[in-house]
């Protein structure tokens, strides 16, 4: 490119001719076109989108739970959970350990609700155990928050045991507060041991002509846990033994639904009355255990009339 040749110095008014003469150039501004959305931006902008809503769907839930929390006495109390009303509500029963929250499930497909039915069955279990012992008191209305936050979990898998439990005939749902405790009559109970009675007893008659001597020998080890659960005096671990060894012996005809409706019956004889639960010590607890092997012994020996006299004996003085 070759370079301008620089002008004379000494002509001044030709340096003045060309700037008049140079004319102003305006550059328009330019406009810069909107750039069309790719499907990869579109993408990005759905994720971030369902990302903010994830976040603000988790901090609903995290809320809703801090206020199922707060219900509990010495917790800073919030607005409780809509449709959870805990006015006038009895003190959470102690039967939780505080101390051993179940850990929350983990967020995988597939997994994630094989661990909520875990933790579901848990709390049942537990539920369970406390209907028993009495720590839920029958005619008492509980919250699912209230005792959530005892089990260190949120309230959905504790209103599903609850659920449970009122299918069972535990419990009573009552909308806008919880779930009332049953309250079960004298009366009711003595009808449960009539219909154990006409159920099991010419089945375990049948059984003992039929069954082997050797194969009630697998047996020995529940009637056994009976009689340890019953040594410690532990209520909640005995009504647990007493059931598996009575299913065990029901399991031996090869009837499922007998298994399960008697099981049923068993578990719904075990529930505190509507005056309170009855007040068992080790020496109940043992001579009841004491039944379980005798029984088996009277099976072994096909000795019909014994087998008779202890399992309705036995249905009367169950505990």
């Amino acid at each position: 490119m070759e370079q301008a040749r620089p002008r004379a110095a000494s002509d001044p008014s030709s340096t003045e001719r060309t700037q008049a003469a140079a004319p102003t150039v305006r550059v328009p501004a330019q406009t810069v076109p909107a750039r069309r959305p790719t499907a990869r931006t579109a993408r990005g902008g759905a994720e971030e989108r369902g990302a903010a809503e994830g976040r603000g769907a988790a901090e609903g839930r995290g809320a809703a739970e801090g206020r199922g929390i707060a219900e509990l006495p010495g917790v800073a109390q919030g607005a409780p959970a809509r449709g959870d009303h805990t006015h006038s509500e009895p003190p959470a029963p102690a039967f939780v350990p505080a101390a051993a929250p179940v850990p929350a499930p983990p967020a995988e497909g597939g997994r994630h609700s094989v661990r909520r039915h875990s933790v579901r069955g848990q709390i049942l279990e537990a539920l369970r155990a406390a209907l028993v012992g009495g720590e839920l008191a029958p005619g008492e209305v509980y919250s699912a928050p209230a005792l959530a936050s005892r089990f260190g979990v949120s309230a959905t898998p504790v209103r599903e045991a609850m659920q449970q439990l009122a299918h069972e005939g535990a419990v009573e749902v009552v909308p806008n507060r919880g779930f009332r405790v049953a309250e079960r009559s004298a009366r009711e109970l003595a009808e449960l041991i009539e219909i154990r009675s006409l159920l099991e007893v010419p089945v375990m008659l049948r059984l003992a002509r039929t069954v082997p001597a050797g194969q009630w020998a697998t047996l020995r080890p529940l009637a056994e846990a009976t009689v340890t659960a019953a040594a410690r005096g532990d209520i909640t671990a005995y009504v647990d033994a007493d059931r598996a060894f009575h299913g065990a012996i029901l399991a031996l005809s090869g009837n499922e639904q007998l298994v399960m409706v008697a099981d049923d019956l068993h578990r719904r004889s075990q529930w505190p009355l509507a005056t309170g639960p009855v007040s068992i010590g080790r020496a109940d607890l043992v001579a009841d255990a004491a039944e379980h092997t005798a029984l088996l012994d009277a099976l072994v020996a096909q000795d019909l009339q014994v087998v008779s006299a202890l399992v309705r004996e036995h249905f009367n003085g169950a505990h």
